[in-house]
């Protein structure tokens, strides 16, 4: 029978999981298994730099927190190695890392995933994975809102030209009568 200290500091485990899961903006699981550590050491560098935790816990601990964090639907795929990335700031990014290496490795796999309230499929999470980064979404916008301006000023521009080339002539024309 496991002591009280032990008991304690299992449920700690689960209560800091539970925050951290209560607070994603998105969570993706996967099946880590047969990555190398060259290729596991590259990904983590990659989620890193998206500000994405990535870790792995017990399920059981993962289904306790899911259970506590009020995320419903994701035990059956809480089997085997399970690893979890979670983003706090950006709905794709774990998605789009993660299936890279997934398309990469064929040991490796997206599991399932939870966005917006929705628990994900890994076809799902797949499918999330191309949606671009939000810079990339924000630039292409600005993009095009440029492209609106410069055409905005270049219609405008025409139109003082042509008012100015035929001002003159129309004065003079009002003068002539």
């Amino acid at each position: 029978m496991a002591s009280n200290k032990i008991l304690e500091q299992k449920k700690v485990i689960v209560s800091d999981l539970a925050t951290k899961l209560k607070s994603a903006k998105s969570i993706v699981f996967c099946n880590y298994r047969g990555i190398t550590v060259l290729k596991d050491t590259q990904m983590r560098n990659e989620l890193r730099k998206n500000n994405i935790d990535y870790f792995v816990a017990k399920n059981t601990y993962t289904k306790l927190a899911l259970k506590e964090a009020g995320i419903e639907g994701l035990d059956e795929y809480l089997n085997g190695p399970t690893a979890i990335a979670i983003s706090v700031d950006d709905e794709t990014a774990p998605a789009r890392v993660l299936a890279k290496y997934a398309d990469e490795i064929s040991t490796f796999e997206c599991k399932a995933g939870y966005l917006d309230g929705e628990v994900l499929t890994a076809a799902a999470v797949a499918e999330v994975s191309r949606i671009p980064s939000k810079e990339v979404l924000y630039s292409k916008l600005a993009g095009g809102l440029n492209q609106i301006i410069a055409g905005l000023a270049i219609a405008l521009q025409a139109v003082a030209d042509k008012m100015a080339d035929g001002a003159p002539a129309e004065a003079g024309a009002e003068a002539a009568e």
